[in-house]
């Protein structure tokens, strides 16, 4: 049987990014990738690895379609495309950054790629919820992964001191290193802790999550792209709500009056209704629906009696 060519050594006659760009949707339309880590579509993601490894803007592609490469060039495009091909590894992780919003953040595999929608929510400093953003002095975002939330938070809320909380000793070097990159020294502490149990004592005005919360049957059908995050921050139990739980229960006593609870929970609105109907859950409007934030206040988890 004759064997395939491999095409990513048959590359002489791309010349232009325009060539590259045209080579690179060809390949990850063939190889059947899948985009769900800052990109939705293999145009989209093309595009963002093309320019990013070229080093150009990444909203200005039509100046430089037409632009030729030179050698050099044109080996990094081929190794990145290769291996986004071969490896199935999300971009994020090729180029060590991820974007929500404006914001730029450091990424490798010891943290699950940013793609929280409590980002947009923030953007807008959780308004109406929230009446006046420079009242919240306090606040923690707990599963901080990079820190990307707790750092958006600090943004929206400049008068808050705030706990970003992992348990991942790994995770939490990541988070520095954000921190670190917008100066947030003072005011982003990290905090390693399985969820609560390490911050006795410590009340907040808030609490934000995005934890696991990927069911057992899930995490078993999961793409290739998604294995490469930790295992520790996707998987929740059978049912995807072992973390939820803990967070509900725990929540009351880290509140200060009045404080509230925002929380990420997938596509598991209905199975955390149906495990918790005494709670009278606000489900936040994102750019994705009413179906994966929920909002609660101190006074609404206590009087529950979870």
């Amino acid at each position: 049987m004759k064997k395939a060519p491999d095409l990513f050594k048959d590359t002489e006659s791309l010349i232009t990014v325009r060539d590259w760009l045209r080579f690179a949707v060809s390949r990850f339309n063939e190889a059947g990738l899948f985009f769900g880590h800052g990109t939705s579509d293999v145009f989209d993601e093309a595009v963002y690895l093309v320019l990013h490894t070229l080093h150009l803007p990444l909203d200005r592609l039509e100046p430089f379609l037409d632009a030729s490469l030179t050698h050099a060039e044109a080996d990094a495009l081929r190794h990145i495309i290769e291996r986004r091909v071969k490896e199935r590894v999300p971009a994020a992780y090729l180029t060590h950054e991820a974007w929500l919003g404006d914001f730029r953040f450091y990424v490798d595999e010891r943290v699950i790629v940013p793609r929280s929608f409590i980002a947009e929510l923030l953007r807008e400093q959780l308004s109406p919820w929230i009446d006046d953003p420079d009242a919240v002095s306090s606040a923690a975002d707990i599963c901080t992964g990079s820190g990307c939330l707790a750092i958006l938070m600090a943004h929206a809320f400049p008068y808050a001191e705030i706990d970003a909380v992992d348990i991942s000793k790994e995770a939490l070097a990541v988070a520095k290193r954000n921190v670190e990159a917008y100066a947030l020294q003072d005011r982003v502490h990290l905090v390693q802790s399985n969820l609560m149990s390490r911050l006795k004592g410590r009340k907040y005005d808030l609490i934000i999550s995005n934890p696991p919360y990927v069911n057992a049957q899930s995490m078993a059908q999961l793409p290739d792209e998604y294995r490469h995050e930790p295992t520790l921050a996707l998987a929740s139990g059978e049912d995807g709500l072992d973390h939820a739980r803990r967070i509900l229960a725990d929540a009351p006593q880290h509140l200060n009056p009045g404080g509230l609870l925002i929380a990420e929970i997938g596509h598991n609105r209905e199975a955390l209704e149906t495990a918790f109907p005494q709670l009278p859950f606000v489900w936040l409007e994102t750019s994705g629906g009413d179906e994966y934030v929920f909002l609660l206040r101190k006074e609404d988890i206590k009087a529950s009696r979870l």
